[in-house]
């Protein structure tokens, strides 16, 4: 698992005029080709009346599955500039379509590739993108005694607590960086001086908002 990378934050709509043409980008996570080919379908189902419906989509840690279709635009004029714009964004398990209803004026081959591209590009703007960091839940169980003092420290280092159990103990639940995982250790038990408890629990994936 990758322990960081950027992709779209949610489903979303951003729609551009060009030369009397709609642009309307479609975009949405997909983890799978499966997912990406689904929405693909969906999206063609809805403006099945469109002139254009041209995808692209990158899907895999290492970007193992590329896929760019014009949509019987001009070869490369539409699918690719689309694709580029992902890789640009350094985006992963993202696909996009983009919607074009023609209006009645040609834009050629390098209007159609810079119309894609910003549909795409301003659409991306418009929903936001986040970034997607792997966390490790850390369990650490103490006396009631040190709760003011740890959880102040922990509200002001750079781990976020998930959540606090009131029990016979305390145990507060914490996402810790897994390359911090080994110092985040030492600092509880020298915090407490040696009075926790320590366990690793699942390994997560948070999201935060870069644009």
């Amino acid at each position: 698992m990758l322990s960081r990378y950027f992709t779209v934050k949610e489903y979303g709509e951003h729609e551009i005029i060009i030369q009397k043409s709609r642009f309307i980008a479609q975009i949405k996570r997909a983890e799978t080709e499966t997912e990406a080919q689904a929405f693909i379908q969906e999206v063609k189902k809805k403006h099945w009346n469109a002139t254009h419906n041209c995808s692209a989509y990158l899907i895999g840690e290492h970007d193992q599955i590329q896929k760019a279709n014009d949509d019987g635009e001009p070869g490369g004029t539409a699918g690719v500039p689309m694709l580029e714009v992902l890789k640009k964004r350094n985006l992963k398990d993202t696909v996009v379509v983009v919607t074009r209803y023609f209006g009645g004026i040609k834009l050629g081959a390098g209007g159609l590739i810079r119309a894609y591209g910003k549909a795409t590009s301003e659409g991306l703007d418009t929903i936001g993108i986040v970034e997607r960091i792997l966390k490790q839940v850390i369990h650490t169980t103490i006396d009631y005694t040190w709760l003011g003092k740890i959880e102040k420290e922990l509200r002001v280092s750079e781990h976020k607590i998930k959540e606090i159990h009131y029990l016979d103990k305390v145990e507060i639940e914490t996402y810790v960086d897994e390359g911090l995982v080994p110092s985040f250790r030492e600092w509880m038990i020298e915090l407490t001086n040696g009075q926790c408890t320590i366990r690793q629990g699942e390994t997560v994936y948070l999201e935060e908002n870069v644009g």
